[in-house]
């Protein structure tokens, strides 16, 4: 005997994901059926549901894997056209954008925790190196974050008269080092750890304190003030 595949409509109300949203909330959806309700629907084989379950797969199942994707990494699969891609993305994005906001709202970095937060959209998902001063005041708040200079996959060009301009023209007493490794692996090269001893000594000569440089990758970090005995 042969079954007839149900669609989403013919489910149990508290099978489907907007009828089970209203009725318990956001908390009781898997990652799949979040994604299903921003697809709306699936094809002719399979419900968004099973089309967003694909989805997530081809992505080792990692939300944060998925974001990374372009539309045209989505629309390579099967049933995802550039609408649905699209707004997948766009979820992602205001997901990001939120994080930036409550950053920039706490305004002070008094911890390597603090530094990855407040740079967790900036760079951390970048395919290339990018190095970041976050100037600060006395008490830690955050005068500016500023870009001094993007790179190619292991290593960028940072020109240390640059970052001290920025503190000098800012009045900032206080500045804390930032780069991502793409590979998603923090620990230091030999290169970061010479050139952090280079802006340590060049900053101290204008009495600007270096403190702290963090390297962050995707949902870690690693910090030389922490690490370091003799920072």
């Amino acid at each position: 005997m042969q079954y007839k595949k149900l669609v989403i409509p013919e489910w149990c109300a508290s099978d489907r994901p907007r009828e089970k949203y209203l009725a318990t909330g956001f908390a009781s959806l898997s990652d799949a059926e979040v994604i299903a309700i921003l697809l709306r629907s699936g094809t002719r084989e399979e419900t968004a549901v099973d089309l967003a379950k694909r989805m997530l797969k081809g992505y080792d199942n990692k939300l944060q894997t998925l974001s990374n994707c372009s539309v045209k990494d989505l629309t390579g699969l099967h049933g995802v056209g550039e609408t649905k891609a699209i707004t997948i993305l766009a979820a992602f994005e205001l997901a990001r954008r939120l994080r930036v906001e409550g950053a920039l709202e706490k305004r002070t970095v008094t911890s390597p925790m603090d530094v990855l937060e407040l740079m967790q959209t900036r760079n951390v998902d970048a395919k290339h190196e990018e190095f970041w001063a976050i100037y600060l005041n006395l008490a830690g708040g955050v005068i500016k974050v500023v870009n001094i200079s993007k790179g190619g996959l292991s290593n960028t060009l940072v020109d240390i008269r640059t970052i001290l301009g920025h503190a000098v023209a800012l009045s900032a007493p206080t500045i804390v080092l930032c780069h991502n490794h793409p590979s998603g692996n923090v620990k230091p090269s030999k290169d970061d750890d010479l050139l952090t001893d280079k802006i340590k000594k060049a900053a101290k000569i204008m009495d600007i304190l270096i403190a702290d440089h963090v390297i962050i990758g995707h949902d870690c970090y690693y910090s030389y003030a922490s690490s370091r005995k003799n920072w």
